[in-house]
């Protein structure tokens, strides 16, 4: 009979019989006791009220029973803490029973009950299974030690179970080794900054050999952990991809994948000339491909997967456009996804076929699919110029359909090709014309408009056309409205003598009759634009638009790398980093692909600039950057370059969080002459503003003494740390006193908290959360106060800090307003921060982009302070301010005055260039400060005295 019975029982006073049963003589009634119990927690009923019967069940050798038990145990150990300490003598016993499965069972349910009173109990029992001669035992006990690590970090590392574990990767059996491996990862993940899986040949070696052995979720743990290790060579390499190959043939989909990101990550080394380099390719596709046959949930997990891979690599897969076709019973979430990646294929050779494919797509039934083909349509010709032909015509042949939804997709997707191929495809504009009334859907109205307005001189009844649009204005939507105006516009600047009513009726409806700003102000731009100067106005609303490209949505490169080395986790399926979907500290560490190193190549990071007289690299896909780079958010400050007249400044040389502080681009900077550049406009070529005096010197022979580094700048000191201050006194928080300052440890900015308990009762449930802040200050992780805090305790606590939280300026800049949280109250403090922990490592300017920046500049932004009773001389000053993040450019001595010229990068991209003069003998040192936002310039002077006078 099976075990459904235990599950039907209602009867009233069933604890109570329970109880009896329980405490029998008889074995057998024990168990059918212990399997009601179970049952009934199981449907959720309280019957906690057992707890000493079960336990006393414990001591028996019947090892179902005990696995009962061991269940009812994890499951109220936690409700019932005082009750659970009765269990432990029968663990420390059950780790020693001669039954290895007995063991391993009690070192398992030790590391699933959560309770902290009973944890240091465990340690012993722990640390013999560690050691156990059972391959089965070790293997449990190695995950035992993670659970164990995540109730009590501290009593793990004290105990030394970490070391432990890192022996356990020795291990002569692969499971052993598999469990070692996804333990330690745990724990590292966790402790971002620890570097737990230190992985150095040997111990890879060490994996590589387990991998063949270990049982499938033990190969993703073992691959997983070899993506994150960075070979020294590319032989190395080539060597460990040989290794990992075999797997891309295991049935296990999560292996495959796995397998796919070590290759993927560690190809970036490979020299693209080497053989193995070819045949690597050729090895990756198939067991992608044979993802696409399992089913419909899987294959999508695998497609946006492909999808990345295909950005990436796109030559893995070209000879692969087929298994991308689209089949009758494929669900749309995949049909839309082989459509992307199809187009992602496109290309000269294979674009007949897929020109094929999508004209039959477009005659389906599921309205999403027949849009997306439509577009997909439209996305062709825009990749692959000698189709574009082949595409107008299938477009025209699906408007000719008269399928509404089909016609106005058509019409969007034209006006993109007219904007790719101006003055080749515009004789199918009358066609288009002919279908005008069907148009109901704003973006078709939008796209249609545009088309009028553009071609007006082209078509005879532009003006009835768009008069007949005029007619319900009010009714459209923004996105029509406003391609209306400009098109209206456009027809009055070509045919000015047909359209004036037209063009003020239009006028007066988007500025008097409006409620929506942006249309008013485009309205009102272009009336004053008309009365004042219609030359000008020709110039701006007809101008020469620029040619679009396919490529607009590629995921941008340092993204894609990161999500690269994420292929076969959630991130590769939202395509969004891990940062931007798992809550607290976990996922902030980013991950990018290695550099290569075979060939002459240099990484393919867009985030390079140009040294000054290289080559430009190729410009990667100008990308949007996310609302939190933008530097427009940073301050509220005017961060806009002098106001010059002059083509649109070029920002191709160096990202600098979004946008180009120097306002030019440095490509023009670096432009020949270092005097001035078109792109700065005449104000750039002039005689240089007002500059640090010993920059004036004659441009033919100073400028190469002047950046004369013949005095070399030594190996720099720590960086520096604030002492700790008291932030919230105890008598404010009743009795929590919390001190503290901030420092920068390899790159990562760390809240380092004191909290003292000077109260009589236990302090518990700590959590912390910033007020928005002038750099986007937040905490990259919860508060780890991992033990309760007893009255006259203190505990020191380090906080990693991020730079993506919101933002807001504050008086003074550096001020930051912080809430902590315990069990008794919510207290409120603000403390100020040394600017310095904002101070980037690559804040190292090129020579002559200084000198240019420093001549970009306006004068009114440079402050000039006085370091005073300091007595370093130049090398020594230059060593510690290099320590914080501080990086001297050049030095030079006029008359016994030594000059350091210095630049500084603030976290939001804003540059910082100093003059610091330093007189042998004088301890008074005079500093000049420019920067385009000048507020941040009595901050850094602030950090320049506390780091030269400590």
């Amino acid at each position: 009979m099976t075990d459904s019975k235990y599950f039907t029982t209602t009867k009233k006073g069933e604890i109570f019989e329970l109880k009896a049963e329980l405490n029998s003589d008889k074995k057998e009634k024990k168990k059918e006791a212990v399997k009601k119990v179970i049952a009934s927690m199981t449907v959720g009923k309280d019957v906690s009220a057992l707890f000493p019967d079960v336990v006393n069940c414990m001591q028996t050798d019947n090892l179902e029973l005990k696995k009962l038990v061991y269940l009812y145990l994890m499951n109220y150990a936690k409700s019932q803490p005082d009750m659970a300490i009765m269990a432990v003598n029968t663990f420390v016993k059950d780790c020693e029973d001669p039954n290895p499965l007995i063991r391993a069972l009690a070192v398992r349910t030790m590391g699933c009950i959560r309770v902290d009173k009973i944890t240091e109990y465990l340690c012993e029992p722990l640390r013999k299974c560690l050691k156990d001669e059972d391959p089965y035992v070790r293997k449990t006990a190695a995950v035992c030690v993670a659970k164990l690590h995540d109730i009590n970090a501290q009593l793990v590392e004290d105990q030394g179970f970490l070391d432990t574990l890192k022996d356990l990767i020795s291990d002569s059996n692969p499971m052993v080794v598999a469990n070692a491996v996804a333990a330690l990862s745990e724990i590292a993940e966790s402790h971002p900054n620890s570097n737990l899986l230190d992985l150095n040949p040997q111990s890879i070696n060490k994996l590589l050999t387990a991998l063949n052995e270990c049982t499938e979720w033990g190969q993703i743990f073992i691959l997983d952990c070899l993506a994150n290790y960075t070979p020294r060579d590319d032989r190395e390499s080539q060597s460990i991809c040989e290794r990992v190959t075999p797997r891309l043939s295991h049935a296990n989909s999560a292996v495959v994948l796995s397998a796919v990101k070590v290759l993927m990550k560690f190809m970036e080394m490979l020299p693209k000339d080497l053989d193995y380099y070819g045949t690597l390719l050729k090895k990756l596709a198939p067991p992608l491909v044979t993802l696409l046959s399992a089913e419909p949930e899987l294959q999508y997990v695998a497609l946006r997967n492909i999808n990345l891979i295909v950005q990436k690599r796109p030559e893995i897969l070209k000879h692969e456009m087929k298994v991308f076709f689209v089949k009758y019973n494929d669900p749309i979430y995949v049909k839309l996804e082989k459509l992307d990646i199809m187009i992602r294929l496109a290309s000269q050779a294979n674009i007949a076929q897929v020109l094929a494919e999508l004209k039959e797509y477009a005659t389906e039934v599921d309205v999403d699919f027949v849009r997306k083909a439509v577009r997909a349509i439209g996305r062709c010709a825009i990749k692959v110029e000698q189709s574009a032909e082949r595409c107008v015509s299938t477009l025209l042949d699906l408007i000719q359909t008269k399928v509404n939804y089909v016609v106005q997709e058509a019409i969007v997707v034209i006006k993109d090709i007219f904007r790719k191929y101006p003055n080749k495809y515009e004789s199918v504009i009358a066609t288009l014309c002919e279908n005008l009334d069907s148009l109901d859907e704003p973006e078709a109205r939008a796209a249609m408009i545009w088309i009028v307005g553009e071609y007006a001189e082209r078509i005879d009844n532009a003006d009835e056309l768009l008069e007949s649009f005029l007619e319900g204005f009010h009714d459209e939507s923004t996105q029509v409205q406003l391609q209306l105006l400009t098109a209206i516009v456009k027809l009055f600047l070509k045919k000015p003598t047909e359209t004036q009513e037209l063009v003020q009726q239009v006028l007066s409806l988007a500025t008097q009759d409006s409620d929506n700003p942006d249309l008013r102000d485009r309205g009102y731009i272009y009336w004053r634009l008309l009365s004042t100067d219609p030359v000008a106005a020709k110039e701006v609303v007809l101008a020469e638009k620029p040619l679009i490209s396919e490529e607009t949505d590629l995921i941008e490169p340092t993204l894609l790398e990161e999500l690269i080395c994420h292929i076969g986790t959630l991130a590769s399926v939202y395509h969004k980093p891990p940062s931007a979907f798992v809550e607290g500290s976990r996922g902030v560490m980013h991950k990018r692909l290695p550099a290569r190193t075979g060939s002459g190549e240099g990484t393919e990071c867009p985030d390079v600039g140009n040294a000054a007289g290289g080559s430009a690299p190729e410009a990667a896909p100008s990308i949007i950057p996310s609302q939190g780079d933008l530097l427009g958010d940073l301050l509220n400050l005017d961060l806009a370059p002098p106001t010059t007249a002059g083509p649109t400044p070029s920002t191709s040389g160096m990202q600098m969080g979004g946008m180009d502080l120097l306002g030019g681009g440095l490509d023009s900077l670096l432009g020949g002459d270092i005097g001035g550049s078109p792109a700065m406009g005449a104000g750039f070529g002039a005689a240089p503003a007002v500059m640090p005096a010993s920059l004036n010197a004659p441009v033919g022979g100073g400028l190469g003494d002047l950046f004369d580094l013949g005095g070399g700048v030594g190996m720099p000191m720590g960086a520096y740390i604030p002492p700790k201050t008291v932030w919230l006194p105890a008598m404010k928080a009743k009795g929590l006193e919390i001190s503290g300052t901030f420092a920068r440890r390899a790159g990562v900015i760390q809240m380092e908290l004191v909290l003292t308990n000077k109260a009589m009762s236990v302090m518990t449930d700590f959590a912390i959360q910033f007020n928005r802040n002038s750099f986007g200050l937040a905490p990259a992780g919860p508060l780890q106060v991992l033990t309760p805090l007893g009255p006259n305790q203190t505990i020191e606590v380090s906080l990693p800090l991020s730079t993506v939280g919101p933002v807001m300026k504050m008086d003074p800049l550096n001020n930051l307003q912080v809430a902590v949280k315990n069990n008794i109250d919510v207290f409120y403090f603000s403390c100020q921060y040394p600017i310095s922990m904002l101070f980037v490592e690559d804040g190292k300017m090129e020579r002559q982009v200084f000198l240019a920046t420093w001549k970009d500049i306006p004068n009114d932004n440079e402050s000039q302070f006085q370091i005073q009773d300091c007595h370093l001389n130049s090398e020594a000053a230059s060593n510690k301010l290099q320590g914080s993040n501080i990086f001297t450019i050049a030095k030079r001595t006029v008359e016994g005055q030594d000059m350091l010229y210095m630049s500084i990068k603030l976290s939001n991209g804003i540059w910082v260039l100093a003059e610091l003069k330093v007189q042998a003998g004088n301890p008074n040192y005079t500093i000049s400060l420019k920067c385009r936002a000048p507020e941040v310039s009595q901050c850094v002077f602030q950090c320049y005295e506390a780091v030269l006078k400590n």
